[in-house]
């Protein structure tokens, strides 16, 4: 059942993420003719200065979404295929310990299928606040990524989230047409959507424009600032920079059709069980149950200081993101999940 409009505000939702433990917590929620937004907490830690309207973060995991979507771009173009193994595409770089590129498709690596190994536990910057300061500028290639993780072991189960995934299908994007994987989402989402604060750096460290500072606890009550931090070791899997506004607008159009032809977005919405996430999972796309009957898509994203969670009605009409600038913790993602629930869910 949808909820009024009433119950459960949207600034009230946001002062219950607030009050989880993150610093600045912001939420827009789109819908035809209707735009809502609502913010709580401080820009930067010590100051009153509020959360910005237009404030632009690392969107973290979020970004998987559209690397697929240009996937899926080249699909129907006919420059590739889903059933197109990795070896294929990249000769050699799959290769050794147990894992063998021969045998992993491109829809395996978008649908977390993979048998891959993450790459996150590689990262010293990622890790501990030492680690941070000593490589927040360090450049990684994508080659170097995938040699890193295959040291670790094949996770244990059939479905398993794995960025090295989504730098790997980078790399096919390179491969496959001769540009970087940022100049495709570039020429094929960001610009044709008008996503006009929205960027794919590369190595650059610098948040531009209108942000909120980014805060990480390393396992500490005492929050480390991480707002400058050189993204290349998520190419593919987490390097974009958009705002709550852009990413509505993104996952709108892409549910609704303006992206991907029918056939695409079939099968980027045909998902399987992902146990670890308790959803669904497509290419690139997360399914979340509703409160109130049916699902959503959508997609988390984190990336060190900044934490997001996006979902859109299947029809792409209705879309709700929030992002939080600090770690928080279980509480936070929670009460971030519930947001997007409940504004989903909502009667227009």
């Amino acid at each position: 059942m949808a909820q009024p409009r009433g119950a459960d505000s949207l600034q009230q939702q946001v002062d219950a993420i607030h009050d989880t433990g993150a610093v600045g917590v912001f939420a827009e929620v789109t819908s035809p003719g209707t735009q809502d937004t609502a913010r709580a907490g401080t820009a930067e830690i010590g100051t009153d200065r509020p959360m910005p309207q237009d404030g632009r973060f690392r969107i973290g995991s979020a970004a998987k979404t559209f690397t697929a979507a240009v996937v899926l771009q080249l699909v129907e173009d006919g420059e590739m295929s889903l059933d197109d193994t990795v070896e294929q595409w990249l000769p050699g770089v799959v290769r050794g310990n147990v894992y063998d590129g021969s045998r992993i498709t491109v829809r395996q690596l978008l649908q977390h299928t993979s048998g891959l190994p993450d790459i996150l536990p590689e990262i010293a910057a990622l890790n501990s606040a030492d680690g941070y300061r000593a490589e927040r500028f360090r450049t990684y290639a994508p080659e170097e990524l995938v040699a890193l993780a295959m040291r670790q072991p094949p996770p244990d189960s059939e479905w398993s989230y794995s960025n090295i995934n989504y730098v790997l299908a980078a790399m096919i994007i390179h491969e496959v047409t001769g540009r970087s994987w940022a100049q495709e989402v570039n020429d094929r989402i960001i610009r044709p959507l008008g996503l006009e604060d929205t960027s794919a750096p590369y190595a650059f460290p610098f948040i531009l424009g209108p942000h909120a500072r980014g805060y990480a606890a390393f396992g500490t009550d005492t929050g480390v600032d991480v707002t400058t931090l050189n993204p290349s070791m998520a190419v593919g899997s987490g390097s974009i920079i958009s705002t709550a506004h852009d990413l509505n607008r993104f996952y709108t159009a892409l549910l609704g059709g303006e992206l991907l032809e029918p056939a695409q977005l079939d099968e980027m919405t045909t998902t399987t069980s992902a146990p670890a996430l308790g959803v669904r999972y497509g290419l690139g796309l997360g399914e979340i149950p509703l409160s109130c009957g049916g699902s959503y898509f959508g997609h988390f994203g984190e990336l060190l200081g900044y934490r997001t969670w996006v979902g859109v009605t299947r029809d792409g009409t209705r879309s709700a993101t929030v992002y939080v600038t600090s770690d928080g913790g279980q509480g936070t993602q929670d009460a971030m999940r519930a947001l997007v629930d409940q504004e989903l869910c909502r009667s227009l």
